[in-house]
């Protein structure tokens, strides 16, 4: 009996899958396309031009240096235009999550009425647009040209982001818990407040990534609907225009600061606008991961 209780008590040898290596392989290979481009771009921020010139730097800075990025700063909006994206960016994501909210809240309620029609047209929605013209005429029918608004108000509402919250909180909230706080005379507003939401952080994370990355990244609006104000220029339109200044005249704007490589202004910048959001990423990892399986579960 100790012999046979010894036998079963052993580990048992794990057999070898070649699907398990093939998808950590798999994997890999993925992370690693995303992960050494943008090494790439670090290094050459960080190299001399020469080393740059003569394409020596693959992913370890040649000649290290902070030249470009002084030269960045050498322009005095630079500041200015990085607050404004902050700005743009925080209004945007708050009122882009409370319309999300309000909207996928009632349509996810399977008491609500008519919540299978209106889906239906928020759907539609993300198949057809007006286009750029019509967009552009009605911003400018609305005064919002050279102003904040025009880069909040617009975007603000997203049919496909709506949907995901929808889905999530469909799964995850059990009808049961809202049945027994109408029970205990809680409205809809307070059921939202202290159980739906509470219970929805995961996906309220993700939904929130969602927007403020969009925003962060975004410049081909501001490029349509900020032309003369270049106190309203986000980081990102600014940067665009540094980069183009650099390969036209190899000039920086608003300076007299030479640069004889505009591939190391192009690296910079791209990790000078990176960077805020790599710094905000690491706190909601782990309900950005629990918000995306959530919104991948279909009612």
């Amino acid at each position: 009996m100790k012999a046979s209780a010894g036998t079963l008590a052993a580990p048992r040898r794990r057999r070898f899958d070649s699907w398990d290596v093939l998808i950590h392989l798999s994997l890999i290979i993925a992370s690693l396309a995303c992960l050494l481009p943008f090494l790439h771009v670090v290094s050459k921020s960080f190299s001399e031009d020469a080393y740059v010139i003569a394409n020596k730097v693959v992913l370890w800075p040649e000649g290290f240096t902070i030249e470009a990025y002084k030269k960045i700063f050498a322009d005095a909006s630079i500041l200015r235009s990085l607050y404004v994206s902050v700005v743009v960016t925080v209004l945007f994501t708050i009122l882009g999550m409370i319309l999300t909210i309000f909207a996928a809240y009632p349509l996810s309620r399977k008491t609500f009425k008519g919540r299978t029609v209106l889906t239906f047209i928020f759907l539609f929605t993300m198949y057809f647009q007006g286009g750029i013209i019509p967009d552009y005429m009605l911003i400018n029918n609305l005064g919002m040209l050279e102003t904040m608004w025009s880069l909040v108000l617009p975007l603000a509402f997203s049919a496909f982001n709506l949907l995901i919250m929808k889905s999530a909180l469909s799964s995850s909230i059990p009808d049961s818990l809202e049945e027994s706080a109408r029970i205990d005379g809680a409205g809809h507003f307070r059921i939202l407040w202290s159980i739906v939401l509470p219970l929805s952080k995961p996906i309220l994370a993700t939904l929130a990534l969602f927007f403020a990355v969009g925003r962060w990244n975004a410049y081909q609006d501001a490029l349509f609907y900020i032309k003369q104000n270049v106190d309203m220029r986000p980081l990102q339109l600014k940067l665009y225009y540094l980069v183009v200044a650099a390969s036209e005249s190899f000039q920086l704007e608003a300076t007299n600061v030479q640069l004889s490589n505009p591939e190391v202004l192009k690296a910079s910048c791209v990790v000078f606008a990176t960077v805020p959001i790599l710094l905000i990423y690491p706190f909601i990892q782990k309900y950005f991961v629990q918000g995306a399986m959530l919104g991948a579960v279909k009612e």
